[in-house]
């Protein structure tokens, strides 16, 4: 069936309004052309019953925009980061744009990769996860007057719009839980990183304990490589019980660290909390099909992503304005998995 594609001039006569005001409409200009709200709407629902598709090449021809996003995740098989994308994608379409994904796998090289296709693909900006040795690559785009935003990690030497959570505090809050319940040895297993939100983790931790009056004691504290992940925790986990003060609980300080981590305990026969207490960043449906529920750190998966594309968007529209650096709380989601030591019987 030939039908004929729906124009503005369509619009406009349905509408009995000028070709221009609804131009001004649909691209969202309305407030700034003083548009009144009635008409607005009227030209909004007009184009819907029409179903008017824009003319994105054309569109992105005259104003030298593409209307898209390119989003660098760390790694797409993590429920956070796939969780992320979706609200990414979904607050950007609400705004008219589209987002292109890559997954950086943790790695430096491929999160290049990537920046540079998306740049020949002319996004008209980035939302970034950065990943390890990354920093020549925002500074790079800084350079280039490139817009973007840094998600989940950012570089505090370098000034950049960013949004992240307080990791420090994070951890810290899941120290003081597992002292208030009666822990005393608590370990971390960690990211053998020095990207700052790892770092902060790491100092939340040692912080809670040292608040305490808890002697920290190395043994407590695994860093594990991104790339040696199964064999570096079983490692670890068996060192932190054979040491000499053996800990009784474990914080893990991503999600994807739980899961492997998890699988060794059960593989050991210890029982959560019984043998272990365990808390663990990052939330996922899984910790609640445990046989044991797991305690973790909520982070604000809504509030993130939708933040870093309004302040990309603000940043496209008000290139000069002042850098927006934003730090998010978590909440400590308390489960059985680390329920006081006087209610384990």
């Amino acid at each position: 069936m030939n039908k004929k594609k729906v124009s503005l001039k369509d619009i406009a006569e349905k509408a009995q309004v000028s070709t221009a005001l609804v131009s001004y409409v649909l691209n969202g200009k309305e407030k700034e052309s003083r548009v009144g709200h009635e008409i607005a709407v009227k030209i909004k629902q007009i184009a819907k019953e029409l179903n008017y598709q824009p003319n994105y090449l054309a569109k992105s021809l005259r104003s030298g925009k593409t209307q898209t996003i390119g989003l660098i995740i760390a790694d797409i098989s993590n429920p956070f980061f796939a969780n992320i994308a979706r609200i990414v994608e979904d607050e950007a379409k609400k705004n008219g744009y589209t987002v292109i994904i890559g997954s950086s796998d943790e790695k430096a090289e491929k999160s290049w990769a990537l920046i540079t296709v998306f740049l020949n693909r002319q996004v008209d900006g980035f939302i970034i996860v950065s990943s390890e040795n990354s920093e020549e690559q925002i500074e790079y785009l800084i350079e280039k007057n490139v817009a973007f935003v840094l998600l989940d990690r950012h570089f505090p030497d370098i000034p950049t719009h960013f949004v992240s959570l307080n990791s420090y505090k994070a951890a810290f809050d899941a120290g003081v839980h597992l002292i208030q319940g009666g822990y005393k040895n608590i370990g971390l297993i960690a990211y053998k990183s020095q990207l700052f939100h790892m770092q902060e983790r790491i100092r939340g931790y040692r912080e809670s304990l040292a608040e305490s009056g808890i002697v920290f004691h190395p043994a407590w504290l695994k860093e594990v490589g991104f790339d040696t992940i199964d064999e570096e925790i079983k490692v670890g986990i068996d060192e932190m019980l054979a040491s000499e003060f053996p800990v009784d609980a474990l914080i893990f300080a991503t999600y994807r660290l739980a899961i492997t981590g998890l699988k060794y305990i059960n593989a050991l026969g210890l029982k959560v909390p019984d043998d272990l207490a365990i808390v663990s960043f990052g939330q996922a449906e899984v910790f609640d099909l445990y046989y044991c529920p797991i305690t973790y750190v909520q982070q604000p998966m809504e509030e993130l992503g939708k933040t870093a594309v309004e302040i990309l968007i603000h940043q496209l529209k008000e290139p000069h304005d002042e850098k927006r650096q934003t730090l998010m709380e978590a909440q400590l989601m308390a489960r059985d998995s680390s329920r006081p030591k006087a209610a384990i019987s």
